[in-house]
């Protein structure tokens, strides 16, 4: 059961999640976020708790998603009703301190009734103080930070927090708030988050990553990253896992033989993935993802600048760093130069898939890898990408040598 909750089932809630998004829009991608300790902890809905004890027959299953999902949707409704209870001016602050403070508290309390206080649930709570001071005109990179500053880590899993924390945190909040911290208008120059992940590719201590690949090689009971493409992408469409199985299987190919890694290697991959007629060239203008949110700008030395960054995923570069970092890097890499008009998702995992190939090294499980997502501005997702590979590869060895002790015995 254990076995089967984490593979086939929860690939089938991850294909669920996709399917809504690809139909209904982004804003059902809280449709599993229950109570306490279910798939996503601290959430606010009660009618799905985790692949184990919410899927059983095909009918009660779809009754269970379709009404997490309406949850969900009155959740969202409702506390778009909290935030515009009181009209909000960013620009005259200071004679609405007292309001922005009251609208605050108001929404922790709400969250706190929502979510019982189970495990996780600040960080819900977190959200929406960030939603609410977004709704009212804050930048949300801004918002992030006075949030998180405010609650200070005052708010704990399976406690309720004090009446006076409360008062305390949404008075910080609103005490906090500047009429600049408004988002800028639109004569505000384009931000070029290409850039932007070039600055924090320098900044980030890439050297001190423990790396999980200074063990050699290692070869997997299963091959993780064919199974996830059959399960996740073969839920959502055939014809996208077989494109991806058939670059795959090239780039393992060209990972034996010591290939180079460059927009050229990738663009013979991305050929499969796309299932185009030829390789598919680098974009000629600027392109956009998450909503938006982030702008991947275009020059005369982006491609230029691209293949410099992923020669620097080979062993033998100059100064060079562990395995994982460097499989991590390239991967966000790909992320952020966004190379490709469709597809740099798979473009990014298939060439940290390779980066690990090319030096011996396969993983049983890619879980943690393909259901996340990055900023191009955050320091730290470059780390958690690294640990999270070094979690598989750690699990992937374990698995592997409990198997060669057993046939042993």
């Amino acid at each position: 059961m254990s076995a089967w909750s984490r593979g086939e089932a929860e690939t089938w809630a991850d294909a669920m999640s996709f399917a809504l998004v690809q139909h209904y829009g982004r804003w059902t991608v809280g449709w599993r976020w229950s109570h306490d300790e279910g798939d996503f902890d601290g959430g606010p809905v009660g009618n799905w708790c985790c692949p184990r004890d919410s899927i059983t027959t095909p009918e009660e299953t779809l009754t269970r998603v379709e009404a997490a999902l309406r949850e969900w949707r009155e959740w969202l409704e409702y506390l778009v009703g909290w935030f515009e209870a009181y009209p909000l001016d960013l620009s005259d602050i200071e004679s609405q301190r007292i309001l922005w403070e009251r609208s605050a508290r108001n929404l922790i309390l709400q969250v706190v009734d929502r979510t019982g206080c189970g495990s996780g649930w600040h960080g819900h709570c977190r959200q929406v103080l960030t939603w609410f001071l977004d709704h009212w005109g804050v930048s949300p990179e801004v918002a992030r930070g006075l949030v998180d500053e405010a609650i200070g880590g005052r708010f704990h899993s399976w406690t309720g927090p004090d009446t006076v924390v409360v008062d305390d945190v949404a008075e910080q909040l609103a005490s906090s708030l500047r009429p600049a911290d408004g988002r800028g208008g639109a004569d505000a120059p384009a931000q070029d988050h290409v850039r932007r992940w070039l600055a924090v590719r320098e900044s980030v201590p890439w050297h001190e990553i423990p790396d999980g690949g200074n063990d050699g090689p290692v070869v997997p009971l299963r091959d993780g990253a064919a199974q996830d493409i059959r399960a996740f992408d073969g839920a959502i469409a055939p014809a996208r896992a077989q494109g991806l199985l058939s670059a795959l299987e090239l780039l393992r190919v060209d990972a034996a033989r010591g290939a180079r890694l460059d927009f050229t290697l990738l663009s013979s991959w991305q050929q499969h993935v796309l299932d185009t007629p030829r390789p598919p060239r680098f974009r000629t203008a600027p392109a956009f993802a998450k909503k938006s949110r982030e702008r991947y700008g275009i020059g005369p030395d982006t491609r230029a600048r691209f293949d410099a960054c992923l020669a620097g995923s080979a062993s033998d570069a100059g100064r060079p760093l562990g395995l994982t970092a460097r499989a991590a890097r390239a991967c966000l890499d790909v992320c952020f130069f966004h190379p490709f008009d469709d597809g740099n998702a798979r473009s990014a995992f298939l060439t940290l898939v390779f980066v690990l190939a090319r030096e011996g090294v396969a993983l049983d499980g890619v879980s943690l890898l393909r259901r996340i997502s990055f900023e191009a501005d955050a320091p730290q997702d470059p780390l958690i990408l690294v640990r999270y590979i070094n979690i598989h590869l750690a699990e992937t060895r374990r698995r592997a040598a409990g198997s060669t002790g057993s046939a042993s015995r």
